[in-house]
């Protein structure tokens, strides 16, 4: 048997989760998880399903046998394999806490995915990256050269096959172009202090505010800087009894957290754009425990 994940999204109406366990009974297939999200504001239904195939039959097979029942909602749709880790390019400038930090999870087998490429704008992770028997692509970036630079980025991005590019504390803003070609397939990685703390040491500057709490955002790369509809967040408390140097290192800490979060949400097919934001449903049972098993 194999697994299977349907994703689809359509104007909210009345009989879309019949027709949709209907279809899929009659295929043969067995829904182990299911998620359904029904935005009535902007009149948008979304969900996800996990099931498997009892009867053999193929995910090209189902692609098309659904197609009328998904004309008739309206319905963006497809049936995605689990099994294939998606292809992944890591971009990174002199931070490299959130890159080691993914390196790690996926040496462990704790965020299936298929890292194709590691480009940076500096030298300072070639070894890393090279340790790991991945190709590392250095391309220094200035104002003269910012188009040729991204002509070769997206050469990489395009040969290697990456569904996804992670901008893993990458300090360059990509041009609009880069952002439309790839959109909803470039995930970033910030401080929560935006727009409170722009610029250098936003936690020397968080600090001196006497702030209580300090967090990270990951979020989809749009051509606004850092206003990409948002995926996954969290926060960490700090006390006045702490220095600068502490915040660094919890932020640190929580940056790479939210970061491989957002990732694993991805890859898994459970993120939904949803105009200016997400619909981010919750992990189906095992996700994680089958990975770290595995």
């Amino acid at each position: 048997m194999s697994q299977i994940i349907l994703t689809a999204s359509c104007p909210v109406r009345p009989g879309i989760v019949a027709a949709i366990s209907t279809f899929l009974a009659e295929q043969g297939c067995n829904i182990h998880d299911s998620s359904q999200f029904s935005d009535i504001a902007n009149d948008r239904f979304f969900m996800r399903l996990s099931f498997e195939s009892e009867s053999g039959v193929t995910r090209a097979a189902l692609s098309e046998g659904f197609a009328g029942t998904a004309a008739s909602f309206g319905m963006d749709y497809a049936f995605h394999d689990p099994s294939e880790k998606m292809k992944v390019v890591i971009m990174v400038s002199r931070f490299g806490h959130c890159l080691n930090d993914l390196l790690y999870r996926w040496r462990i087998g704790a965020l299936p995915i298929d890292i194709v490429a590691v480009i940076s704008n500096h030298m300072d992770y070639q070894k890393v990256v090279v340790n790991h028997d991945l190709p590392f692509h250095c391309i220094k970036v200035t104002k003269a050269n910012k188009p040729e630079a991204e002509a070769e980025q997206m050469r990489i991005v395009r040969e290697s096959g990456a569904d996804l590019i992670v901008l893993a504390r990458y300090m360059q803003i990509l041009s609009d172009e880069m952002c439309q070609e790839m959109s909803g397939r470039i995930i970033n990685i910030h401080h929560s202090f935006l727009p409170s703390f722009k610029g250098a040491n936003p936690y020397k500057q968080a600090f001196e505010r006497g702030v209580k709490l300090i967090g990270a955002t990951s979020h989809y790369v749009t051509a606004d800087l850092d206003e990409g509809p948002i995926i996954e967040q969290d926060t960490v408390r700090v006390t006045h009894a702490q220095s600068p140097s502490d915040y660094v290192s919890l932020g640190r800490d929580v940056e790479s957290q939210v970061l491989a979060r957002a990732i694993h949400a991805h890859i898994h097919r459970r993120v939904f754009m949803n105009r200016d934001k997400t619909v981010v449903f919750p992990a189906s049972p095992g996700e994680y425990a089958s990975e770290r098993m595995g």
